[in-house]
């Protein structure tokens, strides 16, 4: 039956497409495709409901926010979803991978096992404006996220251009990548944004003293507050010229 998970319902097709990927794929296929961000979230007519339903059957491999402005037909940002039928590591055809991560039969590769867990990406920061309405991801953003994801499946990096990629460790990067379990996920009442799991970003320090920067900002905020009570002079004083008394 190809709605497994639920009947999506006929006014959005999101959970449509994504049941028709998870029905043609094979046993230990993988499958990556880009949704409308309500995807991640959406309760509506039924959606929450099968979301949960393909979360529970350990099927979500890795999601990944994008920012906005990526795409010539429209300027709102997407999601990218990596769904996976076998997260075991059993041997997976055509992926040749390091030794040390072990070899199946016919020199097949094999991923670690990733049973119960979902990579989280956050890339919405990402990306250059070549105009004033597109965004692009730089080659080597794109290499951080795909490197990001296939060293969290335990492969080597991908190699850019002409360069090969050098052997990493993953680990979570706070504001940027983030390893969660099932349980984390039902925490959050199988919601997938990834904003919610890799948190914020580290704030650096820029060497002012506190005391100095609360004196300079409260001092900031003091010349703006008189400045915003003139404006508001000047503008009720108009309005008043106008037969408007405020």
């Amino acid at each position: 039956m190809r709605w497994k998970f639920g009947v999506p319902p006929t006014g959005n097709a999101n959970f449509a497409w994504v049941q028709h990927f998870i029905h043609h794929l094979a046993p230990s296929g993988i499958a990556g495709f880009v949704l409308a961000n309500g995807s991640m979230s959406s309760n509506q007519s039924g959606e929450g409901e099968i979301r949960k339903n393909i979360i529970e059957a350990d099927l979500v491999d890795c999601m990944i926010a994008l920012p906005g402005q990526l795409f010539y037909g429209t300027q709102i940002p997407a999601c990218l979803w990596f769904i996976a039928r076998d997260k075991s590591g059993t041997p997976t055809k055509g992926h040749r991978l390091p030794s040390s991560f072990g070899r199946g039969a016919g020199g097949e590769g094999r991923f670690r096992d990733r049973q119960k867990e979902t990579l989280f990406i956050d890339a919405r920061r990402m990306g250059v404006m070549r105009d004033r309405t597109h965004r692009e991801l730089t080659d080597e953003e794109i290499k951080k996220i795909a490197d990001t994801y296939h060293s969290w499946r335990g492969e080597s990096p991908l190699p850019l251009g002409e360069g090969k990629g050098e052997g990493m460790e993953y680990e979570d990067v706070p504001g940027f990548c983030k390893s969660a379990t099932l349980d984390d996920i039902r925490k959050h009442g199988h919601v997938l944004t990834p904003g919610r799991y890799v948190g914020a970003p580290p704030q650096g320090d820029d060497g002012e003293p506190f005391e100095e920067k609360m004196a300079r900002l409260t001092k900031e905020l003091s010349t703006q507050f008189a400045e915003s009570k003139n404006l508001e002079e000047e503008i009720r004083k108009n309005l008043k010229g106008l037969g408007f008394d405020v």
